[in-house]
């Protein structure tokens, strides 16, 4: 079992006041779904299993580790609470999967749908000094019309797809704060103007006015205070002059400087919150001729495909700082981003890819079963996706569908193609400043900033005469799937290569164990087909490649790094072949 997560669970938006209830709680299975019937809700009955959380059941790392489907389990945990005097306390969840109810001292505090975005409840009525209780029911199916990412929805690990993740699988905690606070935010950086500007959102109206401090390198460069509008507040802030914030002070992988913003919320003259974030200045853009570009420059993208798995704990990172590890693995690798694959990932690793100058696409999870509870269900979660995801500077692109996955007739289906185009509005309409990559790999959609393709060769020497801007609209990357739908062609957008690759190692394949290709036999064949991929990608007139992957994932085997997330392979030896190419 891993130590517990101790950590202030969300960095990018932090308050100082806060208690972790990560750690030791008692949780119980409900296969007949008859638990609320049992009194469960009540907290005043004690559950006959301890669990590690976040860590979910299917995983050693909870205690546990039983990989048989539950879609009902419970959770309780007792803690004890000092006097709140006139704060207020926020109860806090980053992630549970898949519906999940919240009790508190027995009374209902919150519901949440789907598994990869935070939410929060006021708990400040309900709990009280001394012992307080709190209950979570969480129902999980197999349903595949639910955004599922790469979560088995048969029972059982096959093809691509894992070991679920079940309930709670993110952290937990309570933080306080005064009479208001910042329930939402916005923060997009101008670098035109040198300026920021967003939206503040209230919790309860009460504040009446808010101040934004900016510093730089621990140097104050701007303090503004302003009065609110009711609950929601638009706002700008214009730094200081040109020669102060220039060029130099954007944020680049090279050099990813940032500027740190603490939000302070007055009510009556009094603070009543305040939280501290950052981020970096820098525009993520096109050229004239459709070209994604970084701050008005070329910024070629050399992308790890990155599923966040590990053997212990699923989808659950055991530590912030093997977040970071993987990071700096995939930078000294030669990487200088991640795709960051069918998961909304724990807020450290858009944290240390900040200050790491490391670029990330944001994608949706995928569901499987198109309907209109698909559609629904993926529209909701994918819109809080995007509106956390939007105040992250490392996140460069987002990614809505995945290889036409919930959408398999989209080829031809104008019912498919609309939900494609909604989802690409829709991610525009909640974030403007990002190019959208609609349907990544093939299918791509006649409304899309880039156009993807996924392809598995073993070599690379033919990507040269198969991919030109003369074959894109006819083209079929794997043989099978049209790289453009039915009606629809290439308007000079970006075209990256945004999966390809997949080697195993023939020690590694075998018995359910796989990789894309055949198996290389050892390291030299594998840098040589390695090399190969790379160099006809080097040969194409691509804005950047996306190189499948970072980790072994259970039975997939082709990762540049084994399950427990070290090398497998020479590091000197990848970077080699991997830098150098475009830049």
């Amino acid at each position: 079992m891993l130590p517990e997560r101790r950590e202030y669970p969300r960095p990018q938006f932090a308050r100082e006041e806060w208690m972790s209830l990560n750690g030791t709680w008692e949780f119980c299975f409900d296969d007949g779904d008859d638990g609320q019937k049992r009194g469960l809700a009540t907290g005043r009955k004690a559950l006959p299993m301890s669990i590690n959380v976040p860590f979910t059941y299917e995983y050693p790392a909870s205690g546990i580790g039983d990989k048989t489907p539950h879609a009902v389990v419970w959770y309780r945990r007792e803690f004890e609470l000092s006097p709140l005097g006139e704060k207020r306390a926020l109860l806090c969840f980053n992630g549970c999967d898949y519906d999940a109810d919240v009790w508190v001292n027995g009374e209902h505090a919150a519901f949440h749908r789907g598994a990869f975005a935070p939410f929060f409840a006021d708990v400040t009525d309900i709990v009280r000094t001394g012992r307080n209780v709190i209950v979570v029911r969480c129902r999980d199916t197999l349903d595949p019309a639910h955004p599922r990412g790469k979560q088995s929805w048969t029972g059982e690990q096959f093809g691509c797809w894992y070991i679920p993740n079940t309930g709670i699988w993110q952290s937990v905690w309570l933080e306080f704060f005064g009479a208001d606070c910042i329930a939402a935010r916005s923060l997009t950086p101008d670098a035109e103007t040198c300026s920021f500007s967003g939206e503040i959102v209230t919790l309860r109206g009460v504040a009446d006015e808010a101040e934004i401090a900016v510093t730089f390198r621990g140097r104050l460069l701007k303090r503004v205070r302003f009065s609110l509008d009711g609950r929601r507040t638009p706002y700008t802030v214009k730094m200081l002059e040109r020669d102060s914030v220039d060029e130099s002070h954007y944020w680049t992988p090279e050099k990813p400087n940032l500027f740190y913003v603490d939000f302070t919320l007055y009510a009556q003259g009094k603070a009543a919150d305040r939280v501290h974030t950052r981020f970096g200045m820098r525009k993520v853009g096109f050229d004239v001729d459709g070209r994604v570009r970084l701050n008005d420059r070329p910024c070629y993208q050399r992308l790890i495909l990155d599923q966040g798995y590990w053997r212990e704990s699923g989808l659950t990172p055991p530590s912030a700082e093997a977040l970071r590890r993987d990071i700096e693995l995939a930078k000294a690798m030669g990487f200088n981003g991640a795709r960051k694959h069918q998961k909304f990932e724990d807020p450290y690793f858009y944290y240390y890819a900040e200050e790491q100058g490391f670029l990330v696409w944001c994608e949706m999870p995928s569901a499987y079963a198109y309907c209109t509870e698909e559609v629904a269900a993926l529209t909701a979660q994918w819109q809080e996706i995007v509106a956390e995801a939007r105040n992250f500077t490392s996140v460069v692109c987002y990614v809505p569908l995945n290889e036409s996955w919930g959408v398999r007739k989209i080829l031809t289906d104008a019912q498919q193609q609309d939900f494609a185009r909604a989802l690409y509005r829709l991610t525009k309409a909640i974030d403007p400043t990002r190019p959208v990559s609609t349907n990544d790999g093939w299918e791509n959609s006649d409304e899309t900033d880039v156009i993807s393709i996924h392809d598995y060769a073993k070599f690379g020497d033919g990507f040269a005469q198969k991919y030109t801007p003369d074959t894109y609209d006819t083209v079929y990357p794997n043989g099978a799937r049209r790289l453009m739908q039915r009606d629809a062609v290439c308007l000079g957008q970006s075209v990256f290569f945004s999966e390809f690759g997949g080697i195993a190692m023939q020690k590694d394949a075998g018995n359910g164990n796989w990789g894309y290709n055949d198996a290389a036999k050892d390291e030299a064949e594998f840098l040589a087909r390695y090399q190969s991929l790379m160099q006809g990608i080097a040969s194409c007139d691509f804005d950047g490649y996306c190189y499948t992957q970072l980790t072994d994932v259970q039975q997939e085997v082709n990762g540049l790094l084994d399950e427990d997330h070290n090398p497998k392979f020479d590091v000197a030896a990848i970077r080699a072949l991997t830098v150098g190419k475009k830049s």
